[in-house]
């Protein structure tokens, strides 16, 4: 039988709260790319406070179900449901096959829910299927016409480089890539700068990941947005770790649209994602006009043609992600679920799950640099614009074995057997290198502590040792 139910109450007065969302100011930078002087110190503070507040912390440990003697921390590959969406998805299923009941709707009630979640409108959100899904839409139904650029990064995901090969190959759209660079030697502004650079005359549009899922750098969303603002070009964001991690406001980040996942750090049921659709022209985050944009994939298109025309102000004139949402009979429960993980992160307030996941990112990052040298980290750690709670770094204590697909695999394998975590390792390109780079990756979450970041540092470091042969 599955476990009762379990919420949990939040008393937003607790000194240690308090003490994070004061320096979760600065943790916001990655979105924002506002981030003060004084961010490092505030940093530190978050996570002796966050380390401090254990007891809350065992408490949202205590939402999920998760087995024993073995510590995930590859949240970013997919989540955990908290116990009580398990038993809704449960109920929701068995209630529908009772009823033998259909999934036709545009789930405006879920959609509200996701709204208030993530800072904009119902006619701008959509639960889609994940990622790769909300990146189709979002590329695919834009107008294009041959010679039309796109730049981009060398970092993607299949799930945006599907469809730009795609628009490639169907309309002869041309695919600029930026070239990343890796580690803590780079700034926000380095970043928009190379964009900047890239982009031309014939740029239409510009799609990023934020962060990137090969090395967890965080490209700062706001900055880039208001680049492509600047350059009049659309902006698409592969935000596919955002929800959940971040407490975003999607209309504050002012891009045109952003492709999240629900089964990531939201914990969400599989087979679920979060899409932001730009439906309308708030010139206090993006004033530019919308873009004319079809929906791909929909069943409430007019059948004689036509959609209302795209607003020109802050009153929308068509509800585009009921269209995009309504899609003949879909799995509603799944729908459901992820309308309460939201609710469950709501409760525990995402101000405080930024600061704490990404705190401890930040230690796990000290600590990597303690033992291996800076240079071993694949992801920035001096700049909060380009930090999230993905850590990305070269765990071999002769740095040439990182090239070694088979070592890497092995280094992975044996955290499991051998320690009892589980991460990640990804293959990417790294300037100045010949051969691609297996560096591991792991995820910092909520259900973690400070003692597992240890922890594990000491198991990597332990297990490298063994690793250390020529």
């Amino acid at each position: 039988m599955m476990q009762a139910d379990r919420t949990l109450d939040f008393d937003p007065n607790r000194r240690s709260f308090l003490s994070a969302l004061a320096a979760s100011a600065a943790l916001a930078g990655p979105l924002g790319g506002l981030a003060s002087s004084g961010a490092l110190a505030q940093q530190a503070a978050a996570a002796s406070a966050l380390k401090d507040d254990a007891a809350f912390w065992n408490e949202v440990r205590g939402l999920f179900s998760h087995k024993p003697g073995v510590r995930y921390m590859n949240i970013g590959t997919a989540g955990s449901m908290p116990v009580e969406t398990l038993n809704l998805l449960d109920s929701e299923n068995r209630r529908m096959a009772r009823e033998s009941m259909s999934g036709y709707s545009n789930f405006l009630d879920q959609r509200k829910t996701l709204a208030r979640s993530f800072g904009c409108d119902p006619d701008e959100i959509v639960m889609s299927g994940n990622t790769s899904d909300g990146m189709c839409h979002s590329l695919l139904g834009l107008v294009w016409l041959p010679g039309d650029e796109i730049v981009t990064t060398n970092h993607e995901h299949g799930g945006g480089n599907v469809p730009m090969a795609i628009l490639q190959d169907r309309y002869g759209v041309v695919i600029k890539r930026v070239t990343l660079p890796v580690g803590n030697k780079q700034t926000a502004e380095d970043y928009v700068e190379l964009f900047s650079k890239a982009i031309g005359p014939r740029t239409k549009a510009m799609v990023f990941s934020a962060p990137t899922y090969k090395t967890g750098t965080m490209l700062p969303i706001k900055m880039l947005a208001k680049l492509a603002q600047e350059k009049g070009i659309v902006s698409i964001c592969d935000g596919a770790h955002v929800p959940g991690m971040f407490a975003a406001n999607f209309h504050d980040l002012g891009v045109d649209f952003l492709a999240g996942a629900g089964h990531k750090w939201q914990c969400g049921p599989l087979g679920t994602g979060i899409l932001y659709v730009r439906n309308k022209v708030l010139p206090q985050y993006n004033p530019r006009p919308l873009p004319a944009y079809y929906p791909v994939v929909t069943s409430s298109y007019p059948l004689a043609g036509g959609l209302p025309p795209r607003t020109t102000n802050d009153k929308e004139t068509d509800d585009l992600a009921a269209r995009i949402q309504s899609t003949g009979s879909r799995n509603a429960p799944v729908y459901m679920g992820l309308a309460k993980s939201c609710e469950v992160w709501d409760r525990i307030g995402r101000d405080k799950i930024q600061a704490y996941t990404i705190s401890m990112s930040q230690h796990l990052k000290e600590k990597i640099a303690e033992k291996w040298g800076v240079d071993a980290l694949y992801s920035p750690k001096d700049d909060p614009r380009l930090v999230c709670a993905l850590t990305g770094f070269n765990p071999f204590r002769n740095p040439e074995h990182v090239k070694d697909k088979a070592r890497s695999d092995a280094f992975v394998k044996r955290m499991l057997d051998e320690y009892g975590f589980v991460i990640r390792n990804v293959n990417f390109p790294v300037p100045g290198s010949q051969q691609e780079h297996y560096g591991v990756r792991v995820s910092t979450h909520l259900w973690s502590n400070m003692d597992d970041v240890d922890q594990l540092v000491d198991a990597m470091w332990d297990l490298s040792g063994k690793m250390n042969t020529v």
